[in-house]
């Protein structure tokens, strides 16, 4: 019985600190990879880069054994295949749940389960049965005294909305509209909420140049060229509002509101072959770190402000395995050693991530091109900072932009200097920040890792921020307050 109280107690702890903390920035883990690193060593990546959120594509008994005990809110996957069995079948829902779901928990933190992958529009014979297998699942979950704990929803691509712009006159694809009320209708009932793949990536390449890339990437637009929704007037700052928000006006053509969106998946390839000019590292890094800084402040899309974009940021690893184009197998935000493949930042000097107390001198955001060309030539130069790692073939070269090359450079000069008057100014195209800008195998200088090899992880955080701009609370802390709060059941 005492059992029983401590681990409703440590639900009922996770459930206040989730919406306590606001919105969090989760990632996805794919397994077409050749050189998949063992369960364990994920789980360590992902603890190590502090993310808090993950969803599979599956329900990998590796990685849910890995996984217990860490804290980590995890979204399991119905696979494309078992949908049918499921959805024709109760009992065997119920075997589901049993063997994936409640044989984890609660050791392994299982918070949803995602039906499928895009059924509508990957595997459209299998519609028909969507919605039911979702209820046969959470039957499952309502006989395993589970279905607080765990939401059952579905993964839809942005194609079921053929016109998602202006977003006040969207609506969802009227040959899908019986089985998407029947899903909306589900997730009402369930208090659940609606799972959307969106892609500004595709957005732009797929939209014959009707919207700028930097629309796509979050950079501000001119004055000139804002995107503004004719119908209510709306400006709308990144096409990922905007699909978002087209979601939202969609479900209400069907008289559905405020169930909420959850984005579970979104990113950026970062390498295409030549007829994908689009995919850089610059973009991708451009993508995510505008991503983790847009969900991070808690807010909604223009027509519903108040409901933050928690987003799953696609995905952990490269797939190499994946079929299709160049860009198809480059979309991992780290290598499978752990390293990032361009450096990831929470945005803001002020969050301190990991135990470093370091400071770094990186170039701004919104630095001209020219002075920051001068500053770096400068640095190299005159400041005499040790340029040679953002040599062609050296591990700083990549990503090769002034930006990336210019902070490095800035950096090697502050940290020599700045104990004898050097600044991190540098005609104000510099900044100082707490985050250690090192990613892969480019050590800045002054990292911890530059001092203990090469092959420690970088201290990237990819957890939610409050809207105070502090980072979430560690895991040690929430497993802290978990165990505080069992001792308190036990001594009552």
């Amino acid at each position: 019985m005492i059992l029983e109280r401590c681990l409703g107690s440590m639900l009922l702890v996770l459930s206040m600190l989730s919406n306590v903390l606001g919105a969090f920035v989760g990632v996805n883990i794919g397994t077409d990879v050749s050189s998949m690193p063992p369960a364990s060593d994920v789980v360590a990546i992902v603890k190590a880069h502090q993310i808090t959120h993950i969803r599979l594509y599956d329900a990998d008994p590796h990685m849910l054994k890995a996984l217990a005990g860490s804290g980590i809110e995890v979204t399991v996957g119905v696979t494309n295949e078992e949908v049918l069995g499921i959805g024709e079948s109760a009992s065997a829902a119920a075997a589901w749940i049993n063997k994936n779901v409640a044989a984890y928990m609660p050791s392994t933190n299982i918070t949803a389960i995602a039906v499928g992958s895009e059924v509508l529009t990957s595997v459209p014979h299998a519609a028909p049965v969507l919605v039911t297998a979702m209820n046969n699942l959470h039957k499952a979950l309502v006989a395993a005294d589970l279905n607080f704990q765990v939401k059952v929803s579905t993964p839809q691509s942005m194609d079921i909305i053929p016109k998602p712009f202006p977003p006040s006159t969207a609506t969802f694809n009227s040959s899908w509209n019986s089985t998407i009320y029947q899903l909306l209708q589900f997730l009402k009932n369930t208090n659940s909420y609606y799972m959307l793949n969106a892609y500004p990536y595709y957005g732009y390449t797929n939209g014959n140049g009707i919207f700028p890339i930097d629309y796509a990437l979050f950079k501000p637009l001119p004055s000139v060229k804002q995107i503004v929704d004719p119908n209510t007037l709306f400006h709308y700052n990144s096409m990922f509002d905007a699909m978002v928000d087209a979601t939202y006006y969609s479900m209400d053509a069907l008289n559905f509101s405020v169930i909420p969106i959850v984005v579970t998946e979104t990113g950026w390839p970062w390498q295409g072959g030549s007829n994908e000019p689009d995919a850089t590292v610059e973009n991708a890094e451009t993508f995510i770190n505008k991503l983790i800084q847009r969900v991070s402040n808690n807010s909604g899309p223009p027509s519903q402000p108040t409901i933050p974009i928690n987003t799953y940021i696609y995905e952990l690893f490269n797939e190499d395995k994946r079929p299709g184009p160049i860009s198809e197998k480059n979309w991992g935000l780290l290598f499978t050693n752990g390293t990032a493949v361009f450096p990831l930042s929470l945005g803001g000097p002020s969050q301190i991530t990991g135990n470093s107390t370091a400071v770094f001198c990186v170039a701004k955001d919104d630095a001209s091109e020219d002075k920051l060309r001068d500053g770096l030539n400068w640095a190299c130069g005159q400041g005499q900072a040790n340029c040679s790692a953002i040599q062609s073939g050296q591990p700083c070269y990549l990503p090769n932009n002034i930006k990336n090359h210019a902070s490095y450079a800035y950096n090697d000069y502050y940290q020599k200097m700045h104990t004898v008057g050097g600044t991190c100014d540098f005609d104000g195209t510099a900044t100082t920040t707490t985050i250690d800008p090192s990613y892969g195998s480019c050590i800045f200088t002054g990292s911890s890792n530059s001092s203990t090899g090469r092959e420690s992880l970088p201290p990237t955080a990819l957890g939610p921020i409050s809207p105070g701009g502090s980072t979430k609370l560690p895991l040690s802390k929430i497993q802290f307050l978990i165990s505080a709060t069992c001792l308190l059941v036990v001594l009552l």
